[in-house]
């Protein structure tokens, strides 16, 4: 039998899971009475709902039953948690010890280094998923009034699908700040990544022990124990909302924004702020936004969440990484510093890879469904909505200006690639990266060419 590389083990197992949540959807059972659910539908569904992106061709809660609309929660809590980490779980539970395979792909993708730390890791994280779920479930209940509804938007939130059950998603609720608030976040913190959260935790109660019991044991700097990721994640996540929530406010002031309260402007503004990185839920209509917006809201969706998140794009981790290098190579610095750390340059050229590798496929794939979609042109910002869409897919976002439901066949099997390669890609190159190493013992001659 053919031994798989982890990288490959990994786009595999999300291969099969699409498969299988395909082949149920396809079950005249999930479609609700008088509806019927196409095969490329069934499958788009299935590879949206796994991949947590959250792009529909269908009314969820109308096209489907309610044993299709549990088909889809199942997908987006294993698509969210991690087919690796579920696995393992299991493994766990039945005793049956860690595979090298398995012991490889967890160590790159959770960034520990023990088989004890790993499976302590992976405990702590299914724990904390369905308590921060339970409790946003119970928060939304009130407001949403029913308790399956409370649960299906709180796992979509925390797991930054951002499927809805509402046929037009939240924008009856875009007033409601218990609503908004619960939503937001459940989104930052599924979009932190896990190791973060812990790190966050940690990090809290030591401050709560140094300050109200006047622990002098634990150190003069509290920031001295929190992880360069995790210094990076809350930054730039931070500022990115803020940016967000500005420039949304700015240009929608006098357009969607027109004509409500002050209130209400600042809900909207950062929940499209934050929900636009990763989640794609909205509170008003993204079709109806001015292109200035819909171009800000692409840049947000392709940086994206945090490493290790529930969330996709190229991440902030990838983004600050290449902030720092471009910076040293304008002071000339032969090293990249961070919060006054230096970042190996092999972690560099890995997130350039990234970043130039998304920036590849969308190019690419822009073109093809611009040309395969060419009867489509006499639709307002035509070409600026194909991007939209594409980026959202490879950010696995799940915002629609409305062109995913009306493209063609082999146009929604091209935003399942792309959504598949968005969800397993920068975790696939890291590992491939990682894999082997190339050392040359000498050094070709050097000759000068022109740049820029």
């Amino acid at each position: 039998m053919l031994k798989l590389q982890p990288a490959q083990l990994v786009a595999v197992s999300f291969f099969l899971v699409i498969l299988i949540g395909g082949a149920m959807l396809s079950l005249p059972q999930s479609a609700s009475p008088g509806h019927h659910i196409s095969p490329i539908d069934a499958f788009f569904t299935a590879t949206s709902a796994t991949c947590v992106t959250g792009l529909a061709v269908n009314n969820i809660g109308a096209d489907y039953s309610l044993f299709g609309q549990i088909v889809i929660l199942f997908l987006i809590q294993i698509g969210g948690l991690g087919i690796m980490t579920l696995s393992t779980f299991f493994a766990i539970i039945i005793g049956r010890r860690m595979t090298l395979r398995q012991n490889v792909i967890m160590k790159g993708a959770m960034d520990r280094d023990s088989v004890e730390e790993l499976k302590s890791l992976v405990l702590y994280i299914l724990f904390l998923t369905f308590i921060i779920e339970a409790i946003g479930a119970l928060c939304l209940w009130p407001r949403l009034g029913n308790i399956y509804y409370a649960v299906f938007h709180s796992v979509s939130a925390f797991c930054n699908a951002g499927f809805s059950i509402f046929n037009n998603n939240l924008e009856n609720y875009r007033g409601d700040s218990i609503v908004n608030l619960t939503i937001m976040g459940l989104i930052i913190l599924g979009g932190l990544g896990f190791v973060v959260i812990m790190d966050s935790g940690m990090f809290f109660k030591n401050f709560f022990m140094k300050v109200f019991f006047k622990r002098k044991s634990l150190g003069f700097s509290l920031f001295s124990k929190v992880s360069l990721q995790t210094k990076i994640v809350m930054l730039v996540s931070l500022l990115l909302i803020l940016l967000g929530s500005v420039v949304f406010l700015l240009i929608e002031n006098s357009k969607m924004l027109y004509g409500l309260g002050m209130k209400d402007k600042l809900l909207i503004s950062f929940f499209q702020s934050i929900t636009s990185r990763t989640a794609g839920f909205n509170t008003v209509a993204i079709a109806n936004l001015a292109s200035p917006t819909l171009f800000f809201i692409i840049i947000l969706m392709f940086i994206g969440a945090s490493s290790g998140s529930t969330g996709g794009g190229i991440k902030t981790n990838t983004l600050a990484v290449l902030i720092g290098g471009a910076w040293s190579m304008m002071k000339n610095r032969d090293d990249i510093y961070l919060f006054k750390k230096t970042v190996p340059k092999n972690i560099f050229r890995r997130c350039v890879m990234i970043a130039g590798l998304a920036g590849a496929w969308i190019v690419v794939f822009t073109m093809l469904l611009s040309f395969i979609e060419s009867g489509k042109e006499a639709m307002p910002n035509y070409f600026l909505r194909i991007l939209f869409e594409v980026v959202s897919a490879f950010g696995t976002v799940g915002l629609s200006t409305g062109v995913t439901p009306i493209l063609s066949s082999f146009g929604k099997f091209l935003l399942m690639v792309t959504m598949l390669v968005g969800r397993i890609g920068p975790l696939t190159l890291a590992l491939a990266v990682a894999i082997k190493e190339d050392k040359f013992f000498y050094r070709y001659p050097e000759e000068k060419i022109m740049v820029g």
